[in-house]
């Protein structure tokens, strides 16, 4: 029988975030995690070419919250990166999100800072209500740019139409009004210097964790003793999907090595109408590694895998809310992470929430 003030079902950003803040107030802090690494989908390592890949597509870490980069900053030094993304689109590299110059060099056009909201006001589409993703888009851009940018993208990606998925998965996506083509404009962005694996090393390299790998947590349960359990793994699979399963969409990767210094113009390229993969991604140009070679994933949104992002349509959000009915008699577990309170969640949010868990835990 172990024992332990607290167990962690999961070592991604959220678990880790938990388990160092309490672990650091003196509590005993258990972690477990059935993959064989630290880090959950943020985890980094050298490919056998020697270039340091994200093993599950690119984490371009960004954030407003000031307490959350000052709480990473303790565990890495940061490469200060501005990510970039570019839309292959009627044989064209275009930026995205959508700005200037993606209109101007789309349409042959010469709309300034002054009349871009003018031009999308002009060819947006008016409607009573938004009621999907299609919505979103055709009421801020227009038809045709949802037509050439989201359509067969948001297809490819879940693997249904965008008149099937909730409008804030599209309203995510920010316009800029400007020639701004950063994907993110928050103050603080960065990539770890040194890697996402040795920031999650450095988070569990602390005398009161203890962290195990390659442990199913349902193998255990029952041998550990713990006064409470922070859960960030599917809240379905917790319940043994007494309701069903929820819906998620997984992603296969293909990665490729290139005998050459740089293989595209940006550090990834959606391909929203050509070719099956939905985005390639080049390395290098994220975290500044120098080589001969140069490593490139090709992303192919599936059903079957891990679970990478939660279905965002309204028949899975009625079944979440009975496993959320379930998880409020659990009484001293705590549902958190994308995958534990089934919410799409960028890192910071993730991290944010783990500080915020940490501190209702300790009072």
């Amino acid at each position: 029988m172990m024992k332990c003030d607290y167990l962690v079902i999961g070592a991604g950003i959220t678990g880790m975030t938990v388990a160092r803040i309490l672990a650091e107030e003196g509590k005993m802090v258990l972690v477990l995690d059935r993959r064989n690494h630290i880090g959950g989908n943020c985890h980094d390592e050298y490919d056998e070419h020697g270039i340091l890949v994200h093993k599950y597509g690119p984490h371009i870490f960004h954030t407003n919250y000031k307490q959350v980069w000052d709480f990473l900053c303790r565990f890495t030094e940061w490469r200060h990166y501005q990510h970039k993304v570019s839309a292959y689109v009627e044989s064209m590299l275009l930026p995205i999100p959508i700005n200037i110059d993606t209109i101007n060099r789309l349409y042959n056009l010469s709309v300034t800072p002054e009349t871009m909201a003018s031009y999308l006001e002009s060819v947006s589409v008016k409607l009573d209500a938004v009621k999907n993703s299609r919505d979103s888009v055709i009421a801020r851009l227009g038809v045709d740019i949802y037509e050439k940018f989201f359509k067969n993208y948001t297809l490819k990606q879940w693997g249904i139409s965008a008149e099937d998925i909730h409008p804030s998965v599209c309203e995510r996506i920010p316009i800029r009004l400007n020639r701004d083509s950063r994907y993110f404009s928050d103050q603080f962005q960065g990539i770890p210097l040194h890697g996402y694996r040795k920031m999650f090393e450095r988070m569990a390299a602390y005398r009161n964790i203890r962290l195990l790998l390659q442990i199913d947590s349902r193998d255990v349960l029952g041998e550990v003793k713990y006064k409470g359990l922070v859960y960030t793994g599917p809240i379905d699979e917790y319940f043994n999907c007494c309701h069903g399963k929820l819906g998620y969409r997984s992603l296969r990767f293909d990665f490729k090595n290139y005998r050459r210094e740089s293989f595209q113009e940006s550090p990834v390229v959606n391909f929203p109408n050509d070719y099956e993969y939905t985005r390639t991604t080049e390395y290098k140009k994220i975290t500044g590694q120098e080589a001969g070679s140069t490593t490139v994933s090709y992303e192919y949104p599936c059903n079957e895998g891990d679970p990478y992002y939660p279905m965002p349509t309204a028949d899975n959000q009625q079944l979440y809310a009975k496993y959320a009915e379930d998880a409020k008699k659990e009484g001293n577990v705590v549902f958190a992470g994308r995958l534990g309170s089934y919410r799409y969640l960028n890192m910071d949010v993730a991290c944010f929430e783990g500080m915020r868990i940490a501190r209702e835990l300790l009072g």
